[in-house]
């Protein structure tokens, strides 16, 4: 679809020249299923779970479709395509955001999620987020302006790149980020409720699943079930388990859940030295190298991604932040983790030079045109799965 990628731009005047149709949204998710299948398997009924919630509102869309975004984005949005490349998190949004707990036991809050991590223009980022910024404001999550969104996102981003980066752990300094993460913690009975009502698995998991759940589960802990857990959009369909037992008094869990390429290689398909370059899987290496308290608990047993589920360690959905926020500070922060991401593969002064030769308004503009390209994809979406208004 992207025949003429080259250093995060699409040449549209190839594609003119040549006559090439773009796929339509629907073309476009069955060719990157079909591909995704031949790369790991697949689990019909959670498939089309993820169709029909993509079908429900423009904000469940979005995150089930960045495979569309990496097609859509770089001819939408040439200029900002044009930026230098970066080990980058691709499938960014303002609900990829999560706490957990460092080696020092100390709540951190940042990226919570890298399946889609690969080296592409840093823009890419800044532009997904504040497009999911404009999408949760018009579903009434965030209360500020457009404009105001993109700017947060961009004075956090820059701030970060100024001062070189910094984890951001929740103590003194974060006291406001920190109200609006552990708001979701005043309820923990919840988070295990759900988890504990899953039936338990009859059925055997892959043997290096298995081995890598058994290893990350506590020594001595009883009553050990492994559940298949149906959650997130854009892996939804993949392989994912979870062990659940008790452990001195309460409950833990660990999650595997199977990795596969970047829907942006699917996209934009390395050729000649770059594809043997190319390593399949980013996510170890982007946790690696960002500017982050790392959580313990992550571990990568190829294919497959292990980590600590507990209610102080996963992802912050917007319908729990409290009803008092500040959307602004909120958005600012994300936009410095932003940064803490990309530093860890390109410099902050070839990062400041980049920005500074873009117009002002540049990022507000790049994610508007791509909300009217969402929306479209979304309604073209819902006509197909034949979804009444």
């Amino acid at each position: 679809v992207c025949e003429s990628f080259m250093t995060g731009r699409i040449d549209r005047h190839n594609r003119a020249t040549h006559g090439l149709r773009p796929m339509n949204i629907v073309e476009s998710s069955t060719g990157y299923e079909r591909w995704l299948a031949d790369r790991i398997p697949l689990l019909a009924t959670d498939l089309k779970k993820k169709h029909e919630l993509m079908a429900q509102d423009e904000f469940s869309f979005f995150r089930a479709t960045f495979y569309r975004w990496a097609q859509v984005w770089p001819m939408v949005c040439d200029e900002a395509a044009s930026a230098p490349v970066a080990l980058a998190i691709g499938d960014l949004h303002v609900e990829n955001f999560g706490t957990w707990r460092d080696a020092e036991g100390r709540l951190v809050w940042g990226i919570n999620d890298f399946d889609e991590a690969c080296n592409m223009p840093y823009t890419c980022d800044l532009v997904r987020l504040a497009t999911s910024a404009l999408l949760a404001i018009a579903a009434g999550h965030l209360k500020l302006s457009a404009g105001d969104a993109s700017q947060s996102i961009l004075d956090g981003y820059t701030e970060a790149l100024h001062r070189g980066g910094e984890p951001t752990v929740l103590s003194g300094k974060h006291s406001a980020l920190r109200t609006m993460a552990v708001e979701r913690l005043k309820d923990p009975k919840a988070f295990w409720d759900k988890l504990e009502s899953i039936a338990t698995l009859r059925s055997k998991i892959p043997g290096r699943a298995a081995k890598a759940l058994h290893r990350a589960i506590p020594e001595g802990a009883s009553e050990v079930r492994v559940l298949h857990r149906v959650s997130g959009l854009g892996s939804l369909g993949r392989r994912r388990f979870v062990a659940i037992a008790s452990w001195r008094g309460a409950y833990v869990a660990r999650e595997a859940k199977e990795l596969a390429e970047s829907a942006w290689y699917w996209a934009h398909p390395p050729k000649g030295k770059a594809a043997k370059r190319m390593t399949a899987v980013h996510y170890e290496e982007v946790l690696r190298r960002a500017i982050r308290c790392p959580d313990p608990f992550v571990e990568l047993r190829d294919p497959w991604i292990v980590r600590r589920l507990a209610p102080d360690c996963s992802r912050i959905e917007l319908s729990s932040l409290p009803s008092k926020h500040d959307a602004n500070r909120l958005l600012r922060a994300m936009g410095w983790e932003t940064a803490n991401v990309h530093l860890g593969s390109i410099s902050a002064k070839k990062l400041q030079a980049d920005l500074k030769a873009r117009p002002k308004d540049w990022l507000k503009s790049n994610a508007e045109a791509m909300l009217r390209e969402t929306k479209k994809d979304w309604m073209t979406w819902r006509r197909a799965q034949k979804v009444s208004k």
